[in-house]
């Protein structure tokens, strides 16, 4: 039985059936997504959705989706569907499913009389083709199918309209056909793998609405083109493969490249190998190597959110060599920031003032991973790098004081994670010494003396042993309240506000904290913040909570980082409560993460959100697929099974 199984009564349940998206990639830019029932209700949906460089640096729609027709008899009975105004849904092809699968591949079952189809979607891994198998499973009589594409090619942030530069003409192609419909735009390859005939019968489909984008306030209807059909017969027993690519594909190839990434797939048959999916699904190979996309629909090569996913989405699943073969290009972004040369990577902000920080805690978890000699012998170098470029002041935002705090001025630029902005300003302005960047500040000082001593190098680990205790007494000086830590401090200003930030100065390996510091601020972020999905922005407390990420583009930026629950910090609350509570912790982690078990059935199949309500029934909302989330939430898996693992082998 299928760990991820929906059935007719909740598919033929519109308000249902519509909330619950999937998403295939090929790992290197190019995506597939629409809803279960293949009713397209973003604009970042698409059957064929690719990167094109030369247009800039979003994905592009080509093929917003193939909608199948089943004839028996000249009766005909379409298996698409798709929103126009006023909630009319047409063709109604959803009351035709049956069953849906995510396993190996996206499955779907139809039922038309005594005709019961079923249909299967993979892309292919490292190419932009994406191959759609369709096998009759029963039928009385002959059977025809019916193919038809409607077409887009427009950016994933734009909608198309009804126009007259639309390039009409076509190729024919091995089994199949090429369009190109503006100048500048790659071909859209669709071909099968027996023979087809394509009837042209252009026209436009006008006021194709997309409510999720409604709910987020932008333009939602959009016009596409649709430049005919195919046809083909179907036996029953028969299999027939259709390949959406950029270039014409040897259709006698096509059952094996199919069967090839079917077997080559990791099932989501358990909590586990979901989330190993979905992790592998940010792997993104360029030109210049691996990068780690922050998320889908929208996302790109963002510095905190790779470094911070990365040991999760990598290392937690037991990927090594991805690990290393993404912080080459991490290196080289970082190394051209310490020169301040200009950038040769695609990895975006890597001088906000936490990066560095967290590209240390990287390469830190590589060597927990590994051997502290293996992390200093490949990466010592930059480590020792970064601190000397922080110690000597040539960070434009992140001064060392003499009392060994990092100061930051993040007023008029967001400095942190909480970076929303409204007219080019922080929303959540996070200024002076911020207390989540100087934890990692110490913990980096620490780590690099270890590294140091590792190395034989006892002088230079004596000096950043010394660094970093001065810096250790003078944060707790200056964050400890008598309970918790302030969230930031500014001369005389004390931000009181019960933020998640304050869990990472107990949950990195080397904390400021003595125990009874830690076990106080733990109860009250566990008191103010814990939700099962993860940990609140902001304490309910607070007069300036806004739990819910609703509204248009302004209300949800203000309420982004003041209240909704950031699923990505579960990992680091998993940790210190594993620390304060040892074993007796154990079972209470293990609770917490039932609630993304069961988000894996809500929302995008098989994944999980960026963020999720601050009260109940805490709905997810932002990117459908965010590496962030997905990655920490496998770690605290690993840290979880680790912890255990090694007080059995104490015990014993």
């Amino acid at each position: 039985m299928s760990y991820l199984k929906f059935d007719r009564m909740l598919l033929t349940n519109l308000e249902k059936s519509l909330d619950k998206e999937m998403l295939r990639t090929n790992k290197a830019g190019a995506y597939a997504s629409t809803t279960i029932i293949d009713c397209n209700t973003r604009k970042y949906h698409g059957l064929f959705v690719v990167p094109v460089p030369n247009l800039g640096i979003e994905n592009y729609v080509l093929l917003s989706s193939l909608d199948e027709t089943v004839i028996q008899h000249g009766a005909e009975f379409n298996l698409g569907i798709h929103k126009y105004q006023g909630d009319y849904y047409s063709p109604r092809g959803h009351k035709y499913i049956r069953e849906f699968h995510i396993d190996t591949v996206a499955r779907t079952i139809y039922r038309v009389g005594g005709v019961v189809l079923q249909k299967e979607r993979t892309f292919v891994s490292g190419e932009s083709r994406m191959l759609i198998r369709y096998t009759l499973l029963d039928a009385h009589s002959a059977t025809t199918l019916r193919f038809k594409p409607f077409l887009a090619f427009r950016s994933v942030n734009e909608l198309t309209r009804k126009n007259s530069n639309i390039n009409r003409a076509y190729s024919e192609v091995e089994n199949g056909i090429s369009w190109c419909l503006y100048s500048g735009y790659p071909n859209l390859v669709i071909q099968f793998n027996k023979k087809v005939e394509f009837i042209d019968n252009a026209d436009w489909y006008k006021g194709i609405e997309y409510y999720k984008e409604q709910e987020r306030g932008y333009d939602f209807k959009e016009d596409l083109y649709v430049p005919g059909y195919f046809e083909l017969p179907i036996k029953k027993g028969e299999t027939i493969i259709v390949s959406a690519g950029l270039e014409p594909v040897a259709c006698r190839s096509l059952k094996k490249m199919f069967d090839y990434e079917f077997t080559n797939r990791t099932p989501r048959d358990s909590f586990f190998n979901c989330l190993k999916n979905a992790a592998q699904q940010f792997y993104n190979k360029r030109e210049d190597g691996y990068y780690l996309l922050a998320g889908y629909p929208w996302f790109k090569y963002r510095a905190r959110d790779e470094f911070i996913a990365l040991p999760g989405t990598t290392l937690a699943i037991g990927d090594i060599d991805m690990f290393e073969k993404m912080m080459e290009i991490g290196v080289k972004a970082v190394d051209d920031f310490l020169a301040m040369r200009p950038k040769t990577t695609l990895l975006k902000e890597v001088s906000s003032p936490d990066v560095l920080l967290w590209f240390l805690w990287d390469i830190q978890q590589h060597a927990k991973a590994t051997s502290i000699e293996q992390a200093a012998e490949k990466y010592g170098r930059v480590v020792n790098d970064i601190i000397v470029f922080i110690r000597s002041q040539k960070h434009p935002n992140l001064f060392l004081h003499e009392n060994g705090l990092l100061y930051t001025n993040g007023q008029s630029k967001p400095a942190t994670w909480m970076n929303a902005e409204e007219n080019g300003y922080p929303i959540t302005p996070r200024t002076g010494y911020i207390v989540e960047i100087n934890a990692l500040w110490y913990n980096g000082l620490k780590f690099a003396s270890e590294m140091a001593q590792k190395s034989r190098n006892k002088k230079q680990a004596d000096i950043l042993n010394y660094q970093a205790e001065i810096s250790r007494q003078a944060f707790v000086d200056t964050f400890w309240n008598g309970n918790y830590l302030f969230d930031f401090v500014d001369g005389n200003y004390q931000d009181r506000e019960v933020r998640p930030n304050m869990i990472f100065a107990i949950s990195l390996p080397y904390s400021p904290l003595d125990k009874r510091q830690q076990k106080l601020t733990l109860d009250i972020i566990t008191r103010e913040l814990l939700t099962i999905k993860g940990l609140r922005s902001l304490s309910p407390k607070s007069p300036i909570y806004r739990p819910e990420y609703i509204g248009g583009q302004l209300e949800r930026d203000r309420n982004y980082h003041n209240g909704p629950v950031w699923p990505w910090t579960i990992a680091a609350f998993a940790e210190a409560y594993l620390k304060v509570y040892k074993m007796s912790g154990v079972s209470f982690v293990q609770r917490l993460l039932g609630g993304f078990e069961t988000e894996l059935r809500e929302l995008t199949v098989g994944t999980l959100s960026e963020l999720y309500d601050g009260n109940p029934p805490f709905r997810g909302h932002g990117a459908m697929s965010y590496a962030m989330t997905v990655g920490e939430v496998l770690r605290t898996l690993h840290v979880l099974d680790s912890f255990v693992k090694e007080n059995e082998i104490k015990d014993k």
